[in-house]
């Protein structure tokens, strides 16, 4: 009886201790890559080193004194770790909460993003490379999530995720033909495709590039912002290269030298998807960049999954959740046709800059 009471003892101290760890924001861990979003106390604070590499602001840090400086375009913003003042071009700003260290890494309140981040650079990117004709990218694959019988996510004034995914898939069709890509679309109609065909319609395509349009859902009414993922790095690649090596060869100029070698074949769709992974991350943050510009939206940033889609293309890809049908004001926002317009733009934008800087790259070497 007491060994009994004992061990419901120290189970019942178990809980209390995990409870008490979750609300300081200690059992709290990063949202995925790109925007780390962690929540401390109550308050929501991202990772200052993923917040600036998505808006290509430098950071120096110093371990001893704490402090931080970020710049970009003359611009000059100082804080220090435990201080809520900061300085912001030789100005004093004041913060409610904080810059704090959560497990080795230097983090601020999302605030800080929204207040002086935001105010400071949004109006001062440099414009888009539009009219630059695209050199890299030549032929796109759009995947309007769900469809058919498969509704998706429902929001609460009973929006359905398969119809908004359709929608911008189409504007986005339209917006990429217009930029000079050709287009291939999973489904344009609203039918159920299985996920199996479109990986099959994608890989038949060889286009250069994966886009799969999806819309968020979260029991967390709360819970707002844009995101979007690749394929996770936990991904056997060797696996996928053996089963891609067995049935195609790897787009090569001159592949004669790899068809009686399933073994070579492999090697090479290993080296392939290992590429393809860092271009879809590459992708994904042109698209976070693009959006964070044009829109008035929280970035989550760039995750990784296991997407069954993600997995069986092979090109670059990434699956992008314009937003969470579950939260009312983000539902209203995707029912604006307006405002799904803004989405199309600023994701076409992504790709477009996200062409450039992968010609600019290839042209350096």
């Amino acid at each position: 009886m007491q060994k009994a009471l004992r061990k419901k003892s120290r189970i019942l101290g178990y809980i209390f201790i995990f409870y008490l760890l979750t609300f300081i924001g200690c059992a709290t861990v990063p949202t995925g890559e790109g925007l780390a979003t962690y929540d401390i106390s109550g308050v929501s604070y991202l990772s200052l080193v993923s917040l600036c590499e998505l808006d290509g602001i430098n950071l120096d840090y110093d371990t001893f004194t704490r402090a931080a400086v970020l710049s970009r375009e003359g611009h000059k913003i100082s804080l220090m770790v435990g201080d809520t003042l900061v300085l912001v071009d030789g100005s004093a700003r004041y913060l409610k909460h904080p810059p704090d260290i959560y497990r080795g890494a230097l983090v601020v309140p999302y605030k800080f993003k929204e207040q002086i981040l935001d105010t400071l650079f949004k109006k001062s990117y440099s414009p888009e490379r539009a009219a630059i004709p695209l050199s890299k990218i030549r032929k796109v694959v759009i995947d309007a999530g769900h469809g058919g019988t498969d509704p998706g996510a429902i929001g609460m004034t009973g929006v359905r995720e398969k119809d908004i995914t359709l929608d911008i898939s189409k504007r986005l069709s339209s917006s990429a033909r217009s930029a000079g890509l050709e287009v291939v679309m999973t489904r344009s109609a609203d039918r159920f495709i299985p996920l199996s065909s479109r990986v099959d319609i994608a890989n038949r395509s060889r286009a250069d590039l994966f886009l799969s349009i999806h819309a968020n859902a979260n029991r967390v009414r709360s819970l707002k912002g844009f995101e979007v993922y690749y394929i996770s790095p936990a991904i056997d690649d060797s696996s996928r290269a053996l089963s891609a090596a067995r049935d195609a060869a790897p787009d090569l100029d001159n592949n004669c030298f790899a068809g009686n070698s399933l073994n070579l074949r492999a090697t090479l769709w290993d080296m392939f998807y290992t590429a393809s992974r860092a271009e879809s991350i590459a992708l994904g943050k042109a698209i976070c960049r693009a959006i964070d510009r044009n829109l008035d939206t929280r970035i989550l940033g760039i995750k990784a999954a296991r997407f069954y889609v993600l997995k069986g293309v092979r090109m670059p890809a990434v699956l992008v959740e314009i937003g969470f049908l579950s939260n009312y004001d983000e539902e209203r926002m995707l029912k604006n046709s307006y405002y799904r317009q803004k989405i199309v733009e600023s994701i076409m934008a992504g790709i477009k800059n996200y062409d450039q800087d992968a010609a600019w790259e290839v042209g350096r070497r």
